[in-house]
């Protein structure tokens, strides 16, 4: 079982590297992943007479590119589900008032079916994309990603010879990746504090897509951060020992355009890959930062959405543990009907 670290912006772990089994003169992971995935959570007795014991839990849903099927959530406690009001993220809520409460587990397993998300950025044409309503919110900072100060500046370098916003983009991307290092070392990595990386110039997937991200908001370029785990290429089976998250970027009549800088970094022949394109070899289970939950927790809001956040009486409540495995399905199990999950008990946002 793997530490759950209550507050969303402590310490947390990231996938060291993905490993592509590609043949020889193959520029590309493969397009389609299929597998289940299992999520296990343990919450702790808690302490009597502390107040109301309340846990979220993200859910993954299906989108363009995942879908979500045969998703099942077994607890001995009752749970609703509900989604957050800014990013629609969606959640599994347990309340539990302490007196008498006993440890419980929650154990959550789905079948993804996971599509690459690849934009041919070669030649570029006006694809008819509808503007996304969220594009205001992704050119606003949040907490750990300013877009002024030092990461304007820094942006405004960068950017200001770009000859249009995917110009701009690639700068900012080879930016990143030239003067970064994916390094996990002591203290100040994982939480997404951009001012902190671009200070430093290292950390984890989280740090290198918060500076990524807000020179790009800097700069009047919808970017946004999307969080999940990360499934291994060279295995069919394992644990998951931490989250992966990635980016976003939007250009006018085209749409959302995927990132992965921190992959870049660590596999350089897929450099010019990953600016375009998310591989098959992930499940994303939230968008956003600074969430805040649905019913809403009393701290402070969440620095992004995949681990487990639970409170006690209005504060942290520590203890909770994890633990992260998947499967890979052969094609005979694939469903053929992806469902988001939603429940009819689902809260909804207001």
């Amino acid at each position: 079982m793997k530490k759950f670290f209550a507050l969303a912006v402590g310490i947390c772990f990231c996938a060291a590297t993905f490993i592509y089994g590609r043949a020889a003169g193959e520029t590309a992971p493969a397009p389609e992943r299929h597998f289940e995935f299992t999520y296990d959570v343990h919450v702790p007795a808690p302490a009597a007479g502390a107040g109301v014991v309340r846990v979220w839990i993200p859910v993954p849903v299906s989108s363009a590119y995942q879908e979500i099927s045969d998703l099942k959530i077994e607890s001995a406690v009752a749970f609703t589900r509900t989604r957050d009001a800014e990013y629609g993220d969606s959640f599994a809520f347990f309340e539990e008032k302490a007196e008498g409460a006993k440890a419980f587990d929650v154990k959550m397993h789905f079948d993804v079916l996971r599509h690459e998300h690849r934009v041919s950025l070669t030649a570029v044409a006006n694809h008819g994309a509808m503007p996304d309503p969220m594009l205001a919110r992704y050119l606003q900072p949040d907490r750990l990603v300013p877009i002024n100060g030092q990461i304007g500046e820094l942006s405004k370098e960068q950017t200001q010879t770009g000859s249009d916003n995917l110009d701009k983009a690639r700068r900012t991307y080879e930016y990143v990746i030239k003067t970064m290092k994916y390094d996990k070392t002591g203290d100040g990595w994982g939480h997404g504090d951009a001012v902190w990386a671009c200070t430093s110039k290292r950390g984890n997937c989280t740090d290198f897509h918060s500076v990524f991200i807000g020179m790009l908001r800097a700069a009047g370029i919808p970017a946004k951060f999307e969080i999940g785990f990360p499934i291994p290429a060279d295995k069919s089976a394992a644990d998951i020992p931490g989250y992966h998250c990635w980016a976003e970027f939007y250009l006018d009549g085209v749409g959302w355009v995927p990132v992965d800088a921190s992959e870049a970094w660590k596999h350089p022949e897929l450099h010019d890959y990953f600016f375009g394109a998310h591989d098959a070899n992930r499940v994303q289970f939230s968008t956003g930062r600074d969430i805040r939950l649905n019913p809403p927790q009393q701290g402070e809001p969440l620095n992004y959405a995949v681990y487990p956040y639970a409170e006690q009486g209005g504060k942290v409540f520590e203890g909770v543990t994890t633990h992260f495995s998947f499967r890979d399905l052969p094609a005979a199990e694939k469903k053929t009907t992806a469902i988001d999950a939603r429940s009819s008990a689902e809260v909804a946002s207001r």
